[in-house]
């Protein structure tokens, strides 16, 4: 457990007018948790509205976006997944606040876990399970899901404001077993090895270092980290795809089979295949997906335009 982040501790200046408006806001969240989940996800629907006001730049993306990796789309339809999926960024504001708080109970009635078998035949094993998940809207809360019915190990992101690293510590640490350090692989590592189920996120744009360009939708050179290969090839773990979707009555973290292949091909053919399991997974449920992120921001020529400029 040495390789867990130390808890941040409540601090008596949090108390202070400095951290007020965190006060009042987070407050405000809280209340709004316990309205019926049909409130709720028209009060989502309508922070989606305003969220598509206020960001013009991120829904810039989300198009830009959209359009690259769903080029046979008309553009009504293309238009229609990208309000889609403003509605569920809108959502995500109060998923985030149900999966600190929500109690167990109401978590359990709104949340389900499918696939989990795959990981418990891993787990049985004694191996470890590399599970790599897909930035979806709802991912927050789908942790929380997942942690009450099996508890992963998860890397963490040290907010900039402390009373709000408080807060997320304590929200993400209510069902999950222990987070690391966003860079400490070593960590990532040694939880493989001793049998965890742990989360990564292999499908964002991490930069030039330590990534090499292979295929993801439309777009044939897109930045693909090879970190993902490297935890595989270190460890005796073994990697399955996971992603959290929506359903009629909330939410289901889903696991797929194990990806074997990942342990024998080369970086281009594996990050190949892994963004071809992606892209498929994406397709069950794309208005679900982080669109926002500027995903092809890296291109193969750093003095080449880029495809995010007008």
């Amino acid at each position: 457990m040495s390789v867990a982040i130390t808890p941040p501790k409540f601090k008596l200046a949090f108390l202070g007018p400095k951290f007020w408006p965190v006060w009042i806001s987070m407050s405000l969240l809280y209340i709004v948790t316990w309205l019926p989940f049909p409130v709720i996800r028209v009060l989502g629907r309508g922070a989606g509205v305003l969220l598509g006001a206020l960001a013009k730049s991120r829904v810039k993306v989300a198009r830009k976006n959209i359009s690259l990796c769903f080029p046979n789309l008309s553009q009504a339809e293309q238009d229609k997944l990208v309000k889609a999926n403003l509605y569920r960024a809108g959502m995500g504001l109060f998923e985030t606040a149900m999966g600190w708080w929500w109690p167990d109970w109401r978590v359990r009635k709104h949340g389900e876990v499918e696939g989990l078998e795959h990981a418990k035949a891993v787990l049985a094993q004694h191996k470890g399970v590399f599970g790599m998940a897909l930035h979806n809207m709802n991912l927050e809360f789908a942790c929380r899901v997942l942690g009450l019915s099996y508890p992963s190990v998860a890397f963490y992101r040290k907010h900039n404001n402390p009373l709000m690293d408080y807060l997320q510590y304590r929200g993400r640490a209510r069902s999950n077993k222990y987070m690391i350090h966003k860079r400490n692989a070593r960590a990532l590592l040694a939880a493989l090895d001793e049998g965890e189920l742990c989360l990564y996120l292999p499908d964002q744009d991490y930069g030039r270092n330590q990534s090499i360009f292979v295929p993801f939708y439309g777009v044939k050179e897109t930045a693909t980290t090879t970190a993902t290969l490297m935890f595989i090839r270190r460890t005796d773990s073994i990697p399955l795809m996971v992603t959290s979707q929506y359903t009629d009555t909330g939410y289901k973290v889903k696991f797929y089979p194990p990806l074997m292949a990942l342990k024998e091909l080369d970086d281009e053919a594996g990050l190949t295949l892994l963004n071809a399991k992606i892209e498929t997974i994406i397709d069950e449920q794309p208005d679900s997906y982080l669109w926002m992120h500027k995903r092809f921001k890296t291109r193969p020529d750093p003095d080449a335009p880029s495809l995010y400029k007008d």
